[in-house]
């Protein structure tokens, strides 16, 4: 596999341009083609730079396989990336605008029960190219531009892969991402979806980057959790919201748990209460979730009746809370399911 060119930021393609002798302004012809999400092969730019550039760089490291529709508008792709790898991807439509779910491993060795990421364990990393390039494919399939042109005007890194087990690419994507004279989005229009990882979460609050720092959470206590979770055996529940209370000092925002609600597991009402008493007094928000059930998995998600149950009783006791919307669902909205599904009708 060659290098991706997607990797560069803005200074390191002019410096590209500048490498091989063409005028400085080939520098913008090149980024603003690569951001709209064109092949190399088809950048409007003199062909002895764009033979530099394929012999050196992937023509198309991301590609768009499949595509599905649910009832509700939302879409799932189906990525391939240039070495055969899969990733997937969902585009969700609201009225404030669409937001992209993306990927930023091939598979993930975390281990949570509740997720399909996790079937076949990590495979690789995702260079920060190809984090961005699912970006770049899906705004380029919608019609969109850059800046206030794009048709994905929200990213949240919760796709297949842990971000902060790739930390390095997670944060040269984001910087390129968010660079003004790049794609130009906001840090504050991404969320970032860890299980957990708190010394890499003290890192990242000095990284300059006031994205939305979101937790997966899903239990009261560290016994609970590593039920479900195994990154709990390295990393208590303490020291998950003494990171969360670090991240909030450096950058003052705040931050946000997300709770599976798990039948039988940890949506009752002493669930419900241990999780306000937990969290009062801290500056963060609570979002649930009805566990989108993988059937490989033997757990069960609550009912909408146990869900709303559950939210007002965090409500009741000033915990700022709310019931994600179910979207995707007939398409098989939860992380890794479209992959697992097409590897499995592959073999």
């Amino acid at each position: 596999m060659k290098a991706v060119l997607q990797d560069r930021s803005t200074e390191e393609l002019a410096q590209i341009v500048r490498d091989v002798g063409e005028k400085p302004f080939r520098a913008k012809q090149l980024s603003e083609g690569l951001l709209h999400g064109r092949r190399i092969s088809e950048l409007p730019v003199p062909p002895a730079l764009r033979g530099a550039l394929l012999a050196e760089y992937e023509d198309e490291p991301v590609r768009i396989e499949k595509v599905f529709t649910a009832k509700d508008g939302t879409q799932k792709f189906l990525f391939a990336l240039a070495d055969g790898n899969l990733v997937e991807g969902v585009l969700m439509k609201y009225k404030y605008g669409n937001t992209q779910c993306v990927s930023t491993q091939v598979g993930c060795r975390m281990g949570c029960k509740f997720c399909a990421s996790t079937l076949g364990g990590l495979v690789r990393n995702l260079t920060a190219g190809e984090i961005l390039g699912q970006i770049l494919a899906v705004n380029r399939l919608a019609g969109g531009g850059l800046k206030d042109r794009r048709a994905v005007t929200n990213v949240v890194l919760m796709g297949s892969g842990e971000p902060f087990d790739n930390y390095d690419n997670v944060v040269r994507f984001l910087r390129n991402v968010t660079d003004g004279a790049g794609f130009g989005m906001s840090a504050r229009n991404i969320s970032l979806s860890t299980c957990g990882l708190a010394d890499r979460m003290r890192q990242f609050a000095h990284e300059g980057i006031p994205l939305n720092l979101t937790v997966s959470l899903h239990a009261v206590t560290d016994e609970e959790r590593a039920r479900t979770m195994p990154v709990a055996n390295a990393y208590s529940i303490r020291e998950i919201l003494d990171a969360c209370a670090y991240y909030f000092e450096q950058t003052g925002r705040r931050y946000i748990f997300e709770y599976s609600l798990i039948a039988g597991e940890n949506a009752d009402l002493a669930h419900a209460e241990a999780l306000a008493a937990l969290l009062r007094g801290r500056p963060c928000h609570v979002n649930l979730i009805r566990l989108n059930e993988v059937k490989e998995r033997t757990l069960r998600a609550a009912d909408e009746q146990n869900a709303q149950a559950f939210l007002k009783a965090l409500t009741d006791r000033g915990i700022s809370a709310t019931l994600r919307r179910s979207m995707g669902a007939d398409i098989g909205g939860a992380c890794g399911q479209l992959r697992a599904s097409y590897l499995k009708e592959q073999k």
